[in-house]
């Protein structure tokens, strides 16, 4: 009978993999199946062969149909990879199933994206928030984990009360793990939080780059900062939050940074592990929400970006679009603005550094603004103590 490895080892000598992605209809399969070929890339793996079909709905049992799970099975057996990854969310019971029939590893899409975060975190904390996502997604395939989890174990202390199983043993180890991560990342963001309180005493603005993955906001936050931040043509090349100060001689200080990139389907524990980090998006003065001019797809990714910053509260925070990469589609620098007067959207080339400095015109034009707001509400304040 097939054994399921610890999960931190899930990546790590598969390097051979087959994708299998199911087509139920979605406007943006095509896409999704790109990316989920990016991923599988950038995670070091070897993409041998790629299995598709269409489906009205999933298989309670096995996601996909007998037939096209042996098909899949024997593309894995050809290609002599010991990794399925499917283009979706599988189930406990899925996952467990797919093992049993093909006689390896298969991983959902989450699954893949969580090891690449894994991968990526530089930062003590951002190791941190992924081990929590981790964790959080993998006790709840402890239903099928190991062999070992059906026997029973005896004993007291970390082997478990009397008549305790292995599974319930795992389980309790995994939350007092998830408990510990919190409590170190709770003492962390207080420290964001008293840093934060610092700059605005200062009276310096606070600017985030948000965007899809792979649009250009390191390169761009590079351009703007000088920092050298990592950047590449690869889906999350960073994931640590990363701050600088940009001094514009017009305002004086501004606090930019750089979050990690969305993507479509991104996970929801991935979003919850990595809140405290994000909230410095919610608690920004200004978004960039950069974008990827190139993209045909732009519209969708720019959706997706707005659902994140939904859920994580940030929807009111003020934001200019900027549209990257305008030197893949030809098209010039320039400022848009929106009925209120104010500018909305800026075209501009973070590679190139074509028309950054309208941006930078924008981010002073900005603060101005909001210092004048600041002062006539301080007035009128005054006024109604008077």
């Amino acid at each position: 009978m097939f054994e399921r490895p610890p999960a931190s080892d899930r990546l790590g000598q598969d390097r051979a993999v087959v994708l299998a992605s199911i087509n139920f209809g979605e406007p943006d399969y095509a896409e999704s199946l790109a990316e989920l070929k990016l991923l599988a890339s950038g995670a070091g793996l070897a993409i041998r062969a790629v299995v598709e079909a269409k489906r009205d709905r999933p298989d309670a049992a096995l996601f996909v149909g007998s037939g096209k799970a042996d098909e899949i099975a024997a593309s894995a057996q050809a290609a002599d990879a010991a990794l399925v990854i499917f283009n979706h969310d599988l189930s406990p019971v899925q996952e467990r199933n797919l093992e049993k029939r093909m006689q390896c590893r298969v991983l959902d899409r989450t699954a893949l994206i969580l090891d690449i975060f894994a991968q990526r975190a530089r930062s003590n904390e951002g190791k941190l928030q992924v081990e929590l996502a981790q964790l959080r997604h993998y006790a709840t395939r402890l239903v099928r984990g190991w062999s070992h989890l059906e026997r029973q174990k005896g004993g007291i202390g970390m082997r478990g009360g009397p008549g305790e199983t292995q599974l319930e043993l795992d389980r309790r180890i995994i939350n007092a793990k998830v408990k510990n991560i919190e409590a170190r990342l709770a003492k962390l963001g207080k420290s964001r939080v008293l840093q934060r309180r610092a700059r605005r005493r200062g009276g310096a603005l606070s600017v985030s780059l948000v965007g899809y993955t792979n649009a250009g906001k390191s390169t761009l936050f590079n351009s703007l900062t000088h920092a050298g931040v990592y950047a590449a043509d690869q889906l999350f090349a960073t994931l640590d939050t990363t701050t600088r100060k940009v001094w514009l001689a017009e305002v004086g200080q501004v606090v930019l940074s750089d979050t990690v990139g969305f993507i479509t389907h991104l996970p929801h524990m991935l979003v919850a592990a990595f809140h405290a980090t994000l909230e410095e998006t919610a608690k920004a003065d200004l978004l960039l929400h950069v974008v990827d001019a190139a993209s045909t797809n732009r519209d969708r990714q720019m959706e997706e970006v707005d659902k994140v910053l939904e859920e994580i509260g940030a929807q009111d925070v003020p934001r200019i679009v900027v549209l990257n990469k305008v030197d893949l589609t030809g098209a010039a620098p320039a400022v848009a603005m929106d009925e209120c007067g104010n500018i909305s959207r800026i075209s501009l080339s973070a590679r190139t550094g074509a028309g950054v400095d309208l941006l930078k015109q924008a981010l002073v034009r900005f603060a101005q603004d909001r210092r004048r707001d600041d002062l006539q509400l301080s007035e009128v304040d005054q006024d109604g103590m008077e």
